[in-house]
């Protein structure tokens, strides 16, 4: 069978590293940006690191590491030399947050944004390189806000992206007046036209004061969809990652349930967008808070989500997770539970899936770490749970793909009991809390909820 090998050791929470940037790899990662350039995966991410107090503060300029295979990484250094002065003019920020870099014609464009936390004065400029590890040239402005202007929208978190027609696109915006598309212009980079553009996603101000950010879009050109996917909540406690889709770049975005992603009037603001993941605890190991802020790879036809995820025993600690993204049978991505390590996709049999399971359901209102609960499947095609319903029951569909009924009780939720429906893939990972190989689980239920499984034990283990 083909299993993903053993990562390199990942030690977290670790004092001994915090001086020394160099030896970093996925510690320090926050809002990264993925990029692959010859045989190399490069990640541009916020100036951000854990600090105690009294120590100074870290110097600016993008955080850049490379891998060659999403598991390994190492530290490359620093994009630019500190804030651009007409960025730290307009804002007085001290570093750079959320950057994204595409290659227009022979050049590399890094887009950067600064800030003052909470605030709208915010600057997204643009720098160019002929080599991805630089030295970069500032190019400034791209677009800018200040408090108090009329514009609503707020300047961070810039992803640029090309259409099916090769046209290119900045999304970009948090909170206050949510998220927009504009376009760009071929030559320069920089905005085509001007103005805002076209707004894609909203909350409500009252709900988290509209914690809606980091966009990210995908297009996929077997389903001919466009994909957005933006993160709800507080980066520091419940951040998480939602995801709707659509026919044309500029919307409108609908998610599973049909809702458009700009509605902040006819739908519950938690139910908006599919939820692909939250923080989250298998058993055995702390959980991970707050997972969030999330570019997404296409590499050779195979899709991984690249964002951060905060220590739960130290949440100002952050780290780097590259996970792989499969499809649904009608079209939409979901993400696997461990973290990407190699692991070839593969046909799973029905004997190597039963066993003894944890499960994980990314309840669309939760608020804090879901916690994993235990359910076994049996070789019969039953599932032990404490309710002993009939309903409950498991098959193979085809190849990997696996069909299960649960029941929402046995998941805790204190609402009338629903039963649910539940389609995904079962694919090989390496089990980065219990280390060593297993089998996962991902899907969604036939509501729109995304179910995350893990084995524990397999049927003839010992």
């Amino acid at each position: 069978m083909n299993h993903p090998r053993k990562p390199p050791e990942q030690r977290l929470f670790d004092p001994s590293s915090f001086e020394d940037e160099t030896t970093w790899r996925t510690l320090n990662t926050h809002d990264p940006g993925i990029f692959k350039d010859k045989g190399c995966y490069y990640t541009f991410s916020t100036d951000a690191m854990y600090r105690e107090k009294g120590r100074p503060p870290f110097r600016g300029g993008v955080q850049v590491r490379r891998s060659k295979d999403l598991i390994d990484w190492e530290w490359v250094g620093h994009a630019l030399d500190g804030v651009p002065e007409p960025a730290k003019a307009w804002t007085g920020a001290d570093g750079l947050w959320a950057p994204d870099v595409i290659k227009l014609q022979d050049a590399y464009l890094l887009y950067y944004c600064a800030s003052r936390f909470g605030t709208r004065q915010s600057f997204i400029g643009v720098a160019t390189a002929a080599c991805l590890e630089g030295p970069w040239t500032d190019l400034s402005e791209v677009i800018k806000t200040a408090e108090g202007d009329d514009l609503k929208v707020n300047a961070i978190d810039p992803n640029v992206v090309f259409d099916k027609e090769g046209r290119l696109w900045m999304t970009y915006g948090s909170f206050f007046g949510g998220i927009y598309i504009a376009e760009l212009s071929p030559s320069t980079g920089k905005l085509l036209h001007s103005g805002i553009g076209t707004l894609l996603a909203r909350r409500e101000r009252k709900v988290r004061e509209g914690a809606v950010e980091g966009p990210y879009i995908v297009y996929h050109p077997q389903f001919d969809y466009y994909y957005l996917f933006v993160s709800y909540d507080s980066l520091f406690t419940n951040y998480n990652v939602r995801a709707a889709r659509s026919r044309t770049i500029t919307g409108p975005y609908i998610d599973y349930s049909g809702h458009v992603m700009t509605d902040t009037e006819t739908a519950d603001p938690s139910q908006i967008g599919l939820k692909l993941m939250g923080g989250y605890r298998f058993s055995d190991a702390p959980g991970w808070l707050a997972p969030g802020h999330n570019s997404v790879l296409e590499d050779n036809g195979a899709y991984y989500m690249v964002h951060h995820a905060r220590e739960e025993v130290n949440k100002h600690c952050f780290h780097l997770h590259v996970r792989p993204i499969v499809w649904t049978e009608d079209s939409w991505p979901v993400v696997s539970p461990e973290r990407y390590s190699g692991e070839p996709l593969r046909i799973i049999s029905a004997n190597e899936i039963a066993g003894e399971w944890e499960w994980i359901i990314h309840d669309p209102r939760a608020d804090a770490i879901v916690d994993a609960k235990s359910l076994s499947l049996r070789p019969d095609g039953s599932i032990d749970t404490d309710t002993g319903s009939i309903n409950h029951g498991w098959r193979v569909v085809y190849q990997e793909v696996v069909e299960l009924q649960l029941s929402s009780h046995n998941f805790g939720w204190e609402s009338q009991e629903e039963l649910w429906t539940c389609r995904g893939m079962v694919l090989p990972a390496w089990d980065w809390e219990r280390e060593r190989t297993t089998l996962v689980f991902t899907g969604l239920t036939d509501t729109g909820i995304a179910v995350w499984g893990k084995q524990i034990r397999q049927l003839d283990a010992k």
